[in-house]
């Protein structure tokens, strides 16, 4: 444990996870603190605004049991930091970093701060090369690549944790990579129930590849819930940029790690933006998507697949909205094709990547990968419009040419959409789109 350089009784007020400690002589943003109680415990904390003499600092777990009188902040002259070392691979963690596998923390070889270090934006590669999930409707027609950041827009009800669980599992680093051994995934699940967790957990256990994991729980303080996705990419960005890894972040659910921020702005009395969310929320979302990335010079990349569940499936709500501006595309899960049962569930239409082409094509997936997709979103585009004009007119009313494509959009869904827990290779994917095709004579060669 670290000597504190200052230590003060001087406690103001105790509003929620929030400590106000006034008459401080020398403290700095984002410096660690340890809380003293009277019952001789000890708690986290960190210190969050500096006006004057007076300090704001975040507690990380339960502030009850302060005495104002009898407790003692202790600083550190510390930022936080993260424990480093391959020895991470393997571990699950809860969202303050310490084990909760059953097993000994490991010893690291070296600490980093939580926040990351600036990445100079001229020795940034452009993302490229396949990240391939399994699924068919990202890896055929959204296709993740390397150093993208790729959000999942998900609905209340919608089973974006099974989809998860299904990337977990089935996500590879490349067509090359059948093993996995040059990858590894960081999980990081914000504010599950117990039956969630439990799940998550079985999924872990039959993953093939390496992995490390990050697991807040709702009932587990908020504080944490903000912590658990920067000592997340903090890992990825050893595992990748030191060790040379492809590395796969995959979070769930921002919208509890959003929530979590505008409770405690809230606490902290800051005045409201949309919806009661701080203002801040952009540039707090790109801190922490804009870690993912590749290097020039380095082998290893980083990249996000964040799940984020729309409020009141509004895409148009703050959570969404800005994570649209931050990140490279997105894909959008569909309520009508879930009710319909097909899984995944993902409308390929609103859904998108802007970095698709860096990822497919000759020596990358396949030279025919773009013809194939072009072909099928035309052809399924124009069934989704006829469907509008078969409700007013009827099927019989169409020509035969309309009721072949309607028929084409209705087998892409039901063969191509829908596959439901098996995991499909790229090949396997352009395989059943090109044969989908040249059944219904609609190209894509």
């Amino acid at each position: 444990m670290r000597l504190a350089r200052h230590s003060y009784t001087t406690i103001r007020s105790v509003q929620g996870p929030l400590l106000f400690l006034e008459r401080v002589l020398e403290a700095r943003m984002g410096e660690v603190v340890r809380i003293a109680f009277p019952d001789g415990h000890e708690a986290e904390g960190e210190v969050l605004k500096i006006e004057g003499d007076v300090v704001l600092i975040e507690v990380v777990g339960e502030s009850r049991g302060l005495d104002m009188d009898h407790s003692r902040v202790l600083f550190t002259d510390v930022v936080k930091r993260a424990p480093l070392s391959p020895a991470v691979l393997g571990r699950v963690f809860d969202g303050s970093f310490r084990p909760i596998d059953d097993r000994p923390m490991f010893i690291p070889d070296r600490w980093a701060p939580v926040a990351g270090f600036p990445l100079n934006p001229v020795a940034r590669e452009r993302p490229q090369d396949l990240i391939e999930t399994g699924l068919s409707t990202i890896d055929g027609l959204n296709t993740l690549v390397k150093g993208q950041k790729l959000p999942i827009f998900s609905c209340a009800g919608l089973p974006s944790r099974e989809i998860a669980a299904a990337i977990l599992e089935h996500a590879r680093a490349g067509t090359q990579d059948v093993s996995g051994a040059a990858s590894a995934v960081v999980f990081v699940a914000l504010g599950l129930t117990q039956h969630e967790y439990a799940y998550y957990g079985e999924a872990l256990e039959r993953m093939q590849g390496d992995f490390v994991a990050f697991i807040n729980l709702a009932k587990d303080p908020v504080v944490e819930r903000l912590l658990a996705p920067r000592f997340g990419l903090t890992v990825a960005e050893h595992l990748a940029f030191d060790l040379g890894r492809d590395v796969l972040v995959l979070i769930t659910d921002m919208t509890n790690y959003c929530d979590a921020l505008r409770e405690v702005s809230t606490a902290r009395e800051e005045l409201p933006g949309r919806r009661g969310y701080p203002g801040y929320m952009y540039s707090d979302l790109a801190s922490l998507f804009e870690r993912a990335g590749r290097i020039k010079g380095t082998a290893g990349s980083v990249t996000m697949l964040p799940v984020l569940t729309m409020p009141e499936d509004d895409i148009t709500h703050p959570i969404p909205d800005l994570t649209g501006y931050i990140t490279e595309g997105q894909v959008v899960l569909s309520r009508e094709l879930h009710q319909r049962g097909i899984f995944p569930p993902v409308d390929v239409l609103p859904s998108l990547s802007r970095l698709m082409q860096r990822g497919i094509g000759k020596g990358r997936t396949r030279e025919d990968h773009r013809a194939i997709a072009n072909a099928l979103y035309m052809n399924y585009a124009t069934g989704r419009d006829l469907r509008r004009l078969e409700a007013i007119v009827g099927r019989e009313g169409m020509s035969d040419a309309d009721r072949h494509v309607l028929d084409f959009a209705d087998a892409f869904e039901r063969e191509i959409v829908h596959q439901g827990s098996e995991r499909r290779s790229i090949g396997e994917t352009l395989d059943a789109s090109k044969r989908l095709l040249e059944r219904f004579k609609l190209g894509g060669s």
